[in-house]
């Protein structure tokens, strides 16, 4: 009753805040906090002393069902019709829940108490590891508190629960129950242990199963809780994994499979454990993938790795798009082009051009790598600031419905050797850009982590959305004759941290970075929308003396009326001086929002449309033009990368500078 009107959190907070009507040591029980509610709700009369365990397990009366029923509703009790002579009896189980879908209609106003199906797997009574109330079901984790599951375990059954609480249980489906895809290894003291989900559970040996040492994939049927039957799968086929989907995994050598509903991941080495579709990592061969009625049902990562390439998005002529509508490749070396069992021998020279709806794409992806690693790959088709770009490391190119994706996938330190003068100037202190190069490598795997569909890339060329990093051509142009010497140093510089990956608990952090603060850092969640713990202000004070901290832009008033009629809004031509209102400041000091036009416009949003270096900028109207002048550069969450060069001056290692600006990371070598 108590779970129908609030959940577990509102109920043990409401006997924190009013006490229990329990005495000692009744009042920690798992039921006092429900008693304790219903009364303070006033949904149980409350006696003049403390209440006992007998009283709370004791059955429901009818009186207690009619008092309940007539708080929530008073034409719900006279529904019922308990006489006087009923109202201290006993109520039976039956006949209240043959009543509750009345009451939860009246009781329930949001809807929040749902009626499920479910296939319990798991309880304390069969996992030694699990917490007091826990059941682990096909439909995640849950609590339960009261209701007696135990001989429920591998049965289908249907519950009431409310945001991931049992209320109670409802019947048994179905005796008979089948886990599949589940990984099965030979128990240490006999029979077989089973993965479900995220526990292991040990049954007999079955008879196909006896002397084998590896494991082995497998459907389990269950009827009654006993294995009736075991379908082993045990088709195997391996390769780099070049794209995953929702339903498909593209795998090389085999083209685009179809993923089995029940697809699954393990690890298989060190402690097994059943693993997320995203660890199924682009670009990489980590294992086994079993395949049975020609879909694959589960990836076996059966080795750890270390992330030796990177994989970045090639983006157009404007970084306006991960698409391109015609590709054409040129290399001074022999270039190699795969294409599903097919490939073709380009000599120096000669160019490769693609466009969509090209046959050989048909086929699947299309690989260029070139003979002599030492040279680079022209993108003809593709125009930059200084010309054609050219790029070392090897080539994907596939077909989405909006275009072409070209992937360049490259050495980790030469990337990291290219991303580094890139983002920061390479006469920053030694430490400072050893942060960077940290920062950026560690960024590029939360990327790869987070890479969302069509792109199979990590993150893209674009600067401005992702993180760049130089071509040589780009090098040679800005160090002229110090090139060789340059690059040198700073190859050095990022071998000595190539393995230095900050994280935040068992992942890669999002160590993003910018140029100069307003002297705080900004939260993640006032920029992007998303909180991230270590993403969070902290002080850069030395940003105060950066260069160009202070900058001033003007905006003539047709300028500025052509902008904000862009935006959407009405600017009145007559009064340009009440365009802008007063700002809402975020704790760091950056703009949360700002009435333009009557309209309320983050400050991200404007610092965008107007092209400003900062989110920290004031307005000011005066002679027909407007005046916006701003507080750093960039958008102000994470690493201040003046901020770190401030830091490393003042004898600070790259590690300190990483601990200051992700707090709650750890740097793992």
């Amino acid at each position: 009753m108590a779970l129908s009107f609030a959940d577990r959190d509102d109920i043990v907070a409401s006997q924190g805040e009013h006490g229990s009507h329990f005495g000692t040591p009744d009042q920690d029980e798992w039921y006092a906090k429900y008693i304790d509610y219903m009364i303070e709700e006033g949904y149980l009369e409350p006696g003049d002393e403390k209440i006992s365990k007998s009283y709370a397990m004791g059955a429901l009366t009818y009186g207690e069902a009619a008092y309940a029923a007539d708080r929530v509703s008073k034409g719900l009790s006279s529904a019922l019709n308990v006489s006087k002579n009923k109202y201290k009896k006993a109520m039976p189980k039956e006949e209240w829940w043959l009543f509750y879908e009345s009451f939860l209609k009246k009781a329930d106003s949001e809807n929040a108490v749902k009626k499920q199906k479910l296939v319990l797997y798991g309880t304390p009574k069969n996992v030694k590891e699990a917490a007091a109330w826990t059941a682990y079901t096909d439909q995640g984790t849950m609590n339960f508190e009261g209701v007696s599951l135990d001989a429920c375990i591998d049965r289908k059954i249907e519950v009431y629960e409310r945001d991931g609480s049992i209320i109670t249980l409802c019947g048994v489906q179905s005796e008979k129950v089948t886990y599949k895809n589940v990984w099965i290894v030979p128990g240490e003291s006999g029979g077989m242990d089973v993965y479900i989900g995220t526990i292991v559970r040990t049954f007999p040996e079955e008879e196909k199963l006896k002397d084998r040492t590896d494991g082995v994939l497998a459907d389990v049927e269950l009827d009654k809780g006993k294995i009736r039957k075991l379908s082993l799968k045990e088709d195997m086929i391996e390769g780099k994994v070049l794209s995953v989907k929702d339903d498909t995994i593209e795998i090389d050598g085999y083209g685009t499979l179809k993923l089995d509903d029940d697809f699954k991941v393990y690890k298989t080495y060190g402690v097994v454990k059943e693993q997320k579709k995203r660890d199924v990592l682009v670009g990489y061969d980590l294992g086994k993938f079993v395949v049975a009625g020609k879909k694959v049902c589960a990836a076996l990562l059966n080795h750890d790795f270390s992330a030796t390439n990177i994989r970045v998005l090639i983006m157009n002529d404007d970084y306006s798009s991960l698409f391109h509508t015609k590709v054409v490749l040129q290399s001074d070396s022999t270039m190699h082009v795969t294409w599903g069992e097919s490939e073709e021998t380009l000599s120096p020279g000669t160019k490769l051009s693609v466009s969509p709806g090209d046959d050989r794409l048909k086929e699947g992806r299309m690989t260029i790598t070139l003979e002599d690693p030492q040279k680079e790959i022209r993108i003809l088709s593709t125009k930059r600031a200084q010309g054609t770009p050219s790029y070392f490391g090897s080539f994907e190119l596939s077909e989405e419905s909006d275009g072409l994706l070209l992937i360049n996938e490259l050495d980790v330190e030469d990337y990291l050797t290219r991303v580094v003068p890139s983002e920061m100037p390479s006469n920053y202190e030694l430490e400072a850009l050893k942060a960077q190069a940290i920062a950026a490598h560690s960024y590029a795997l939360y990327c790869r982590d987070h890479a969302a569909e069509p792109a199979s890339g990590w993150l893209s060329v674009d600067p401005v959305r992702r993180q760049g990093y130089l071509t040589d051509a780009v090098l040679r142009s800005y160090w002229g004759t110090a090139y060789e010497e340059n690059y040198a140093r700073l190859s050095a510089l990022v071998d000595s941290v190539l393995t230095d990956v900050l994280y935040y608990g068992s992942a890669p952090a999002g160590a993003s970075y910018f140029a100069i603060s307003n002297g705080m850092t900004e939260a993640s969640e006032n920029v992007w929308g998303t909180a991230l713990p270590y993403l969070v202000a902290v002080d850069s004070s030395t940003d105060l003396n950066a260069d160009n901290y202070l900058y001033t832009v003007q905006f003539t008033t047709e300028q500025m009326q052509q902008t904000l009629t862009g935006l959407g809004l009405l600017p009145d031509s007559a009064a340009p001086s009440s365009w802008f209102g007063e700002a809402a400041l975020t704790p760091s000091g950056y703009v949360a929002s700002l009435p333009v036009c009557g309209q309320s416009i983050t400050g991200p949003a404007l610092r965008k449309a107007l092209g400003l270096r900062s989110a920290c900028f004031t307005v000011q109207y005066q002679e027909g033009s407007f005046l916006l002048t701003t507080k750093g550069y960039g958008h102000g969450v994470g690493l201040s990368q003046w901020g770190a060069k401030a830091l490393a001056e003042q004898g600070q290692s790259a590690e300190e500078i990483l601990a200051h600006y992700f707090p709650g990371t750890e740097l793992r070598r």
